[in-house]
């Protein structure tokens, strides 16, 4: 992939870098953050949607470049934002002739079937590689919502992450959009995962828009701690809104969930997802509506916390 950045800048770049005490990689990744939260904010700045697939396209295609396409593994729900996402860095790949990366889905225990189906077909119909990761130790208790969880049961791992959390009661409902269920059946099932498989890289469908804990995030954060292998999270669609979401689907026909068409506007746990309205999501009215209102709101309060034990 060819230099992007003029090279008068570069000797500037470098200079800057030294005088921060930072490499001139992580300043450049500060910079491109800084410059795109600036035209976001810039309202006489007009994007189109090509403008705003082909910036996402650049940062996976930096990681892809940095850490080789074996190295990199795609966070993928089936909902519209990460879907969004598999489909530019598969067209992407495609044009710079590179392999596409896997990708992986987090089954946190209880997911739509409409979501599972979905997944399926596009699985099949761009031939990707998709691995699915659950907790297993959890769900031999959690067998169905609501079900006690003893925490004495579980392998020793998990025990600690639930000390982690603070949490000291000897059980817990199974519910996996709580504040220890969350924990437990999305970030430690990624977490171990990354453990025994460890990529370089996860790339993430997260936006500064949709949720007030992630205003701040970076293209490109580093990950790591004592229960968190040591990773790069790639987040290629902060500079997105929701409405630029619909419009490069719609714009570039790419397939969706149909629960989106039914009034749901982001999708969780089946349980504790409803629908926002009656309308197809992208007809909804954005300034009224929030886009997160049919999740959990206690976990939506917390979502700094989770975020910061290692949730997307």
């Amino acid at each position: 992939m060819k230099n992007m950045v003029p090279d008068q800048l570069i000797p500037v770049f470098f200079s800057r870098a030294r005088q921060k005490k930072q490499p001139v990689e992580t300043y450049m990744e500060g910079l491109l953050t800084q410059i795109a939260q600036k035209i976001t904010q810039e309202k006489s700045f007009q994007r189109t949607t090509d403008d705003n697939i082909a910036l996402s396209q650049w940062v996976m295609m930096q990681a892809i470049e940095r850490y080789g396409s074996k190295n990199v593994v795609v966070a993928w729900t089936g909902g519209k934002d990460s879907t969004l996402i598999v489909w530019m860095i598969r067209e992407a790949c495609k044009k710079n002739k590179v392999p596409m990366p896997r990708c992986l889905f987090i089954n946190e225990g209880h997911v739509f079937e409409e979501i599972k189906e979905f997944v399926a077909e596009i699985t099949k119909k761009w031939k990707l590689n998709v691995t699915q990761v659950q907790n297993d130790n959890v769900l031999v208790q959690g067998t169905e919502i609501g079900a006690p969880v003893v925490v004495a049961k579980l392998d020793a791992r998990n025990q600690e992450e639930v000390k982690r959390l603070g949490f000291k009661k000897k059980t817990f409902p199974f519910e996996p959009e709580s504040f220890v269920g969350n924990h437990l059946m999305k970030t430690v099932a990624m977490n171990r995962y990354l453990e025994k498989h460890p990529y370089a890289a996860v790339i993430t469908g997260i936006r500064w828009d949709e949720q007030e804990a992630r205003a701040h995030e970076t293209y490109f954060s580093k990950r790591e701690g004592k229960l968190t292998p040591t990773h790069m999270r790639i987040h290629p669609i902060l500079h997105f809104t929701e409405r630029e979401i619909w419009d490069a689907i719609l714009n570039k026909k790419i397939p969706y969930c149909k629960l989106y068409q039914q009034g749901y506007r982001s999708l969780g746990a089946k349980g504790t997802t409803t629908k926002a309205d009656v309308k197809p999501a992208w007809e909804q009215d954005f300034s009224k509506i929030k886009e997160r209102a049919g999740r959990r709101q206690d976990k939506e309060n917390i979502m700094g916390t989770l975020r910061k034990l290692g949730y997307m």
